[in-house]
């Protein structure tokens, strides 16, 4: 048993949507979340600087919080500098994301899949690599989102209706007809949050998948085998942030399942 903290952390709020996940499967555990949103966004960024950036974040989350997991809820920090993260903390375990290929390939009828995700994460090597493994078995339309994660970061709700607008028309046609899209793959964490205007330009029955759930799961089996799991307590949940404070409460606020009477714990720069 260990009652250390979990790190979580992303280019901004995005990851709110798996630490949703991780705190429904893991009630017990303490998290530090860290928003990195003064160097955000990640997915409109090169490899080079997305994975210093990542290794600055996972080295003070070490040093300050002595955690005992990372998760990386962060699509295109997990391409580029996940590799680097299990190489630099070799005894810790590490959680990356991915889009979810593998599941939507299992799920959909028509075989058409569409894949939403920043350009950063769709030029990657390692989702080349995912790609490239489910060849023949599905045909993926591919869309960057550009734009989209730092309208959902911003709030600013025209423009996350326009963009979805324009990035489920390239996307489409849906339905289950042959050659349809019947499976849409969220390929970043902050367009959970955008789920709504996604949803209005598609049939109802389309399926739309994320990674918060397989994360969770995949993060409690890591903690299984360390014999880290935190067998007591009420858990915790500690914010930080390289940006504005008042913007992670607000969305804090706005997007985490908190608890009434649980406070959040103060957020540092």
């Amino acid at each position: 048993m260990s009652h250390a903290p979990i790190g979580v952390f992303d280019s901004g709020v995005g990851g709110l949507s798996v630490l949703n996940a991780l705190r429904a499967e893991l009630p017990r555990e303490r998290f530090v979340y860290f928003a990195d949103t003064g160097h955000a966004p990640y997915g409109e960024r090169g490899d080079a600087y997305v994975a210093a950036r990542s290794l600055a974040v996972a080295r003070q989350l070490v040093e300050r919080h002595a955690i005992k997991a990372l998760v990386v809820a962060c699509n295109t920090a997990t391409a580029a500098a996940v590799h680097l993260l299990r190489a630099a903390w070799p005894a810790l375990p590490v959680v990356g994301v991915e889009p979810a290929l593998k599941p939507a390939v299992t799920l959909s009828a028509t075989g058409h899949i569409a894949v939403l995700a920043t350009r950063g994460t769709l030029d990657s090597s390692k989702f080349g690599t995912l790609h490239a493994s489910l060849a023949g078995q599905a045909t993926f339309r591919l869309v960057p989102c550009d734009g989209l994660a730092r309208a959902i970061e911003a709030s600013d709700a025209a423009e996350v209706a326009a963009l979805c607008a324009r990035y489920m028309a390239a996307a489409g046609p849906f339905g289950f007809s042959p050659g349809q899209v019947d499976t849409v793959v969220l390929g970043c964490t902050h367009y959970p949050f955008a789920a709504d205007e996604l949803h209005r330009h598609a049939d109802s029955a389309v399926r739309f998948i994320d990674t918060g759930a397989p994360v969770a799961l995949q993060t409690r089996r890591l903690l299984t085998t360390a014999n880290a799991l935190a067998d007591s307590g009420a858990g915790g949940l500690q914010l930080e942030t390289s940006g504005a404070p008042e913007a992670l409460a607000a969305a804090a606020a706005q997007w985490l399942a908190v608890r009434p009477r649980e406070p959040l714990a103060a957020i540092h720069g």
